[in-house]
């Protein structure tokens, strides 16, 4: 062997063994990669979106007005916690008029609307939603100076839009529309809070039966109205998001009534109604 063969050789294996080492390492790069992009925000769904939502109205930054709770990771993502709620100055005189809740990543990203019913005093809104991809949740309030205001939180989750109802499906269908209402002492000084419980699986039309293996047609409350006595507390106007057996707690100021009532419609247009005598309904 030559000097010149002896030199070449190693020369011409260098440049072969750097391109398999770049095709071995390329895709553990890329899925890096990948996850990194994931799990970065983005306004680009947002940006696309808000235009149709609000009518182009523009949206202020809600910060330290508007608060948003959730959390950085979803413990399980067809059940999201979730609390809205508006710190008012004692010296502002503005109200609450709604809340919309928006998921940007989820297949329909209005999660649901609430509207307040103006002697209502709710200020604050809890309930459970389904997150379908990591996403901005995104809360806008309608208040009484007609203007909005937005906070936005990141959540990482991930199926939850198709994740299986976890009732049966018989025992679904023996207890649909169910109704719970309880209310709750106050210390001195604070607002009453109320908790609305409904049976239903709210099915996003996402997910699959085990048996047939046929998607399951959508299925949800798309309208609930909860009244204290004949004051109008709220009205929700839900989507696919809100999670199985809807929850929703929230405040309210006292106008003496002796009760609360609900109604609820589904998209198969089911009208569920229940009535809850205060006093028995405390906790």
């Amino acid at each position: 062997m030559s000097i010149l063969s002896r030199v070449t050789i190693p020369v011409l294996i260098v440049p072969v063994l750097i391109t398999a080492l770049h095709f071995a390492v390329a895709p553990a790069a890329f899925a890096q990669n990948a996850a990194a992009s994931a799990d970065q925000p983005s306004e680009e769904t947002w940006n696309s979106i808000k235009g149709d939502i609000f009518k182009d109205r523009p949206i202020l930054d809600g910060s330290g007005l508007v608060m948003l709770d959730a959390p950085r990771r979803a413990e399980d993502s067809a059940l999201v916690p979730i609390g809205m709620r508006v710190n008012f100055a004692d010296d502002d005189k503005r109200t609450l008029q709604s809340l919309t809740l928006v998921i940007d990543e989820n297949p329909a990203p209005v999660a649901g609307t609430f509207a307040i019913g103006p002697h209502s005093g709710v200020t604050s809104i809890s309930t459970r939603v389904r997150v379908n991809n990591y996403s901005y949740v995104r809360l806008v309030a309608e208040l009484s100076d007609g203007k909005l205001y937005g906070v936005k939180a990141f959540v990482k989750a991930s199926g939850g839009c198709s994740a299986p109802t976890a009732s049966n499906a018989d025992a679904t269908k023996s207890l649909l529309g169910q109704m719970k209402f309880r209310t709750f002492r106050i210390d001195s000084g604070g607002q009453p809070e109320a908790q609305f419980m409904m049976r239903h699986p709210q099915n996003s039309g996402l997910q699959m039966d085990q048996v047939t293996r046929l998607y399951i047609p959508p299925f949800f409350v798309e309208n609930l109205k909860i009244w204290q006595g004949d004051d109008l507390v709220m009205t929700m106007e839900g989507g696919i998001a809100i999670s199985e057996d809807p929850n929703i707690r929230f405040n309210y100021k006292s106008n003496g009534a002796a009760n609360f009532h609900a109604e609820a419609l589904d998209t198969s247009k089911h009208l569920f109604k229940d009535e809850w005598a205060i006093e028995k309904s405390m906790l």
